[in-house]
């Protein structure tokens, strides 16, 4: 999959500023399979703050690699904010770093626990917290 220039924009900039601050960055990403990784991995320097990432597409990665609380699973499904939120807080207690941002929901073809296709959580996580609810629409590669 090729990346827009305006992903390659936004990746550009979150690469700038972290640099700019000496933060750092990592990744938890499920529905996007490591799309979020690569885009700031595509940018010159990266490496000055990326520090890595995890692709947690099963719930028992969710749970082993990023310390996501099986409960919190059960009681709001992995198409939620809360468990975006902790899996972007455990990628930072794994990847000691500033910042990391949480993805999940549902690329389809298929709805999954009720959700219909293109309901995304972002989570973003460090010195401050926001989340960010997407209604998608198109096929799984646009969602």
């Amino acid at each position: 999959m090729a990346l827009s220039n305006e992903i390659l924009g936004f990746a550009a900039e979150i690469v700038d500023h972290l640099r700019q601050r000496g933060e750092t960055i990592s990744t938890a990403e499920s529905l996007t399979a490591g799309s979020v990784s690569s885009a700031i991995v595509t940018i010159a320097g990266a490496s000055d703050v990326f520090v890595g990432g995890t692709t947690a597409y099963r719930d028992e990665i969710k749970i082993s690699h990023l310390n996501v609380d099986a409960e919190l699973i059960e009681k709001h499904t992995v198409i939620s904010e809360e468990v975006a939120v902790a899996m972007a807080k455990g990628a930072i207690k794994s990847f000691g770093t500033t910042w990391a941002i949480g993805t999940t929901g549902v690329a389809g073809p298929n709805p999954l626990d009720g959700y219909p296709v293109g309901v995304v959580w972002v989570a973003i996580e460090g010195p401050i917290s926001h989340t960010i609810e997407l209604a998608l629409s198109g096929d799984r590669e646009s969602v």
